[in-house]
């Protein structure tokens, strides 16, 4: 079979014999006498498209013959019209040699290893062994462009191991076939590699790294190539200009204007806490005083629907810093509720856990937690009073 995409990787039509159909699953494996059909592999995912206007749901090599995957029987076998879905070709062909200019960067300025490549819908990820900063990785992505700026061609060679080894290829040859096929740029960097690629480093277009992150023993860094990446640009200049309107300035103006506004809210944050701290101890007081008496412990009930349940964790934690206090706790969001029961440490016979349990039942929830401490969230069904109804004269039964 020839093998198209290895000897043009920009072909994105072409007319072939089909040499045979084989019916499984309801689907039909067509195999032709040659194909542009990349079936996948170094991480690059198959191609798809259209044999004689019939869609391509996958494409695989079994025994060195490339099947094409259709919903139904061709209706003709010979000169039957290809076409390669070529959007995402160019996609995969562009972000799988990207990763290849990244790695060659990063192994070539830091002797840093590639550990691992994932090629997703909406971008690409390459592992780097060890841990960069932000510097780094902004020097890396320019020296990637200035790669692609040098137009470097892209060549690919199939060679035997002996000139592998001549060649000092990097990767394990011990399990390979004498048949290698790899790729090769400059001087920067040489490959096994069984993917398909661009000609040449220019039809990149541009590298821009969007993100990267600590994983495992390794540096993540999730890129764009290519079309996807200048769409990308394109959307955040349009956002920018937006901002810049609405700000009134120019891009280093709105920059220094956002940072004065996260500034104030960060001030206005602080202020918030400071204020929620007098109301809160103002608040525990005031309910510690009106909580119902049942022998030494206060049982305070509290409903909110204005507030967030990080604040009423802060109202639980103030009333059982001292002895003998229970809250029973809900905030009510539409038509959920969620139910928080605390008890002060001297209360030994209570247990918040088993309560909580229980009674959730009565608001078709779940929840759980400590003995002192539970939580948890149910419907909000109506039954909120006689759930707090019930959990008293359990505590007052212990």
């Amino acid at each position: 079979m020839e093998k198209l995409f290895y000897i043009d990787s920009y072909i994105k039509n072409f007319t072939a014999e089909i040499e045979e159909i084989k019916e499984m699953n309801n689907k039909y494996h067509v195999l032709l006498d040659k194909t542009a059909f990349f079936p996948g592999g170094g991480g690059q995912y198959c191609d798809l498209g259209t044999i004689d206007n019939m869609s391509v749901e996958d494409v695989y090599e079994e025994n060195d013959k490339i099947y094409h995957v259709l919903d139904k029987k061709p209706n003709r076998i010979h000169k039957v019209k290809c076409e390669i879905d070529w959007d995402r070709r160019e996609y995969g062909m562009q972000h799988h040699f990207g990763q290849h200019v990244i790695s060659a960067c990063f192994n070539n300025e830091y002797k840093a290893k590639t550990v691992g490549f994932h090629l997703g819908k909406d971008f690409a990820t390459v592992d780097i062994e060890g841990f960069f900063k932000e510097d780094d990785i902004i020097k890396i992505e320019s020296m990637c462009n200035e790669i692609i700026r040098e137009n470097i061609p892209v060549e690919f060679l199939n060679i035997n191991k002996k000139e592998a080894k001549k060649l000092k290829i990097k990767d394990d040859l011990s399990k390979l076939s004498n048949d290698i096929r790899v790729v090769k740029f400059g001087d920067l960097d040489i490959n096994l590699c069984c993917g398909v690629h661009v000609k040449n480093t220019l039809d990149l277009r541009v590298i821009k790294i969007k993100k990267f992150e600590k994983y495992k023993k390794a540096t993540r860094i999730e890129f764009l190539c290519g079309t996807k990446a200048i769409d990308e640009m394109l959307k955040r200049d349009n956002y920018l200009n937006k901002i810049c309107k609405m700000l009134s300035s120019n891009e280093e103006g709105a920059y220094q204007g956002i940072e004065k506004l996260n500034n104030k809210i960060n001030e206005a944050n602080k202020e918030n806490r400071k204020l929620e701290e007098i109301i809160s101890n103002y608040e525990m007081k005031e309910m510690i005083e009106e909580a119902e008496k049942n022998g030494s412990m206060n049982i305070i009930i509290k409903t909110y629907e204005d507030k967030n349940m990080n604040y009423i964790n802060k109202i639980a934690n103030k009333i059982t810093e001292t002895e003998n206090n229970i809250g029973l706790f809900a905030l009510i969001n539409n038509d959920r509720l969620n139910l928080l029961f605390a008890c002060s440490k001297n209360l030994e016979k209570i247990d918040m856990n088993i309560l909580l349990k229980d009674s959730i039942k009565l608001v078709d929830g779940k929840g759980g937690g400590s003995k002192t401490l539970a939580q948890g969230g149910g419907k909000n069904n109506g039954n909120l009073d006689s759930l707090f109804d019930y959990v008293k004269i359990k505590i007052k039964s212990t």
